[in-house]
């Protein structure tokens, strides 16, 4: 388990900033995740007053605070019909309806976890990570970072694009042992890979709406893979042009199980 010397309530994001400027402090964010680490710092930063929990649709996109949860992506009626359903496919099997409730937008875009659904997602739709000091700056790039000590305050998602997420786990609420997002749009068809097992990564983008099975083979022969404890490299190449596939049939408006 997490231990704190102090847990800290800021009242606003640049006293946040300053103190998660230190090395004895973390942003716990959700805390669902992080409580179970082992992590010792003195300073708990909680965002949970700052206002940054809201989802609001501005003209051509939708801003997601950080500290929204997953359970309000999934169940927003909004991003559920802009996007097919995507959210609710890709965040249900998320372990349960109480963890989802509580773990965060930010938590998990700033933990940039190797099994997380939701950055899957949210690189199909061409996220952008919303970042007090930095500003604004696209998820695919601040994927592959080093974590720094900014604040994420949210996430701006673009509107125009159907959605659809793919996964395959060992059981109901499992972790992922892959995960396939899919998005087409006016530039085609775009497919991100998470659970690889490494961090989500963009794996195609310009595709056509059509794109058949055997580009989505040629696609699983070239991206980076791995193995460990909870699924082989092999089975996870062999997997993924099967959910580039069905993610592909599901934007396009094909039902495929």
């Amino acid at each position: 388990m997490a231990s704190f010397s102090e847990y800290v309530f800021p009242e606003t994001i640049e006293e946040a900033y300053a103190l998660n400027q230190k090395r004895s402090s973390v942003i716990v964010a959700g805390n669902m995740w992080l409580r179970m680490c082992g992590l010792r710092k003195k300073t708990a930063i909680d965002l949970s007053r700052l206002g940054l929990d809201g989802i609001t649709e501005e003209g051509d996109a939708f801003t997601l605070g950080a500290m929204a949860t997953l359970r309000d992506l999934e169940t927003h009626p909004a991003l559920a019909r802009e996007y097919g359903g995507a959210f609710g496919e890709a965040l249900s099997p998320i372990v349960g309806t109480q963890f989802r409730r509580t773990a965060t937008v930010g938590g998990s875009v700033y933990s940039r976890f190797g099994f997380s659904d939701v950055s899957a997602l949210l690189l199909a739709l061409d996220a952008r990570v919303l970042l007090h000091a930095r500003g604004e700056t696209p998820l695919r790039d601040y994927q592959r970072e080093p974590w720094d000590r900014d604040v994420v305050l949210g996430v701006r998602i673009p509107k125009g694009r159907r959605a659809a997420a793919r996964s395959v786990r060992l059981c109901s609420t499992d972790l992922p042992l892959l995960v396939c997002a899919a998005s087409l749009g006016p530039d085609g068809l775009r497919l991100a890979l998470g659970a690889r097992p490494g961090r989500a990564m963009i794996v195609a983008e310009g595709l056509p709406a059509d794109a058949d099975e055997a580009a989505f083979a040629a696609i699983a022969r070239d991206v980076p893979l791995g193995g460990n404890r909870r699924a082989s490299e092999d089975y996870r190449r062999r997997v993924a042009p099967v959910l580039m596939a069905r993610a592909a049939a599901a934007v396009r408006g094909e039902e495929r199980a």
